[in-house]
């Protein structure tokens, strides 16, 4: 089957374009928001890899594993801009980083071996909840004057770093909304995040490429869970509209754009969770 459709060289033109077009839209957003390229990336993949022949059972794990590949040169190049604008907060990562590896760890062994609907379900719960923060919450609204320390911070960083995996996404759409609640200046938030994706996206693509390999259910040019006609094809473009989107962040509010972005993550968790329930 995948021979089939792969030989049809209009639908892998059309199918090129999608992720081409995935990729510019991941890559702007991810330095515009901080959110993170995957939160867009997973629900496209998630949405495309079945119109290639790709098994249900595999396709959520294919689409994080793709997804958390493609972050490890998107949140380089967003943590290179935003640095260049003095926006990482080297202290924290030092302080919150281990915590957020510990919780990859965790994570991506778990994700790799449950079933693709758990992940589906994770993704779509999470996603409704950030949406919902992005649109309920209002403009400096916090819940304490600095982040807290010891063994919250490092239980945070343990959510953060075990969710974002299992979603196949950077820390920012998880860490940036947990940070400025705690009265932290969003610019330098979304700046650290960026490198948080880093902390991230290495150890969990390699969680999901590990646990897929010799998988029969993959579609070819796949290694272990991770597709890399997928992240040849989207990386480039997020890699180009990343400085893009962090050069945007530094000049206006992004505000509209992130209800408008919430209401794509509402409309995208209601297909997912369909797809779960009623398939």
């Amino acid at each position: 089957m995948f021979a089939t459709i792969l030989a049809d060289p209009w639908f892998y033109a059309g199918f090129a374009s999608v992720l081409l077009v995935t990729g510019a839209i991941a890559g702007v957003l991810a330095g515009l928001l901080g959110v993170g390229g995957g939160i867009v990336i997973v629900p496209v993949l998630f949405l495309l890899f079945p119109l290639l022949g790709v098994e249900p059972s595999v396709t959520m794990h294919l689409a994080v594993g793709t997804s958390l590949a493609t972050i490890i040169p998107t949140s380089f190049m967003s943590a290179r801009s935003h640095h260049r604008h003095g926006g990482v907060d080297f202290d924290l990562l030092q302080s919150w980083g281990p915590a957020i590896f510990i919780g990859v760890v965790i994570g991506g062994s778990v994700g790799g071996v449950v079933k693709g609907e758990v992940l589906t379900l994770v993704f779509a719960t999470v996603a409704v909840l950030v949406a919902a923060n992005m649109t309920l919450r209002k403009e400096g609204m916090i819940l304490a004057k600095t982040l807290p320390s010891g063994v919250l911070r490092h239980a945070s960083g343990l959510i953060v770093g075990m969710f974002s995996v299992v979603m196949g996404i950077g820390g920012g759409t998880l860490s940036v909304p947990i940070l400025t609640a705690f009265n932290y200046p969003i610019r330098r938030a979304v700046g650290t995040a960026s490198a948080i994706g880093l902390i991230i996206a290495l150890p969990g693509s390699a969680a999901f490429i590990l646990s897929g390999l010799n998988n029969p259910g993959l579609p070819p040019a796949s290694l272990g869970y991770a597709n890399l006609v997928g992240f040849a094809l989207i990386v480039p473009a997020t890699m180009l509209m990343a400085p893009v989107g962090v050069k945007i962040a530094h000049t206006i509010n992004p505000a509209n754009l992130r209800k408008a972005f919430a209401f794509f993550l509402l409309l995208t968790s209601l297909r997912m969770f369909y797809s779960v329930l009623f398939s």
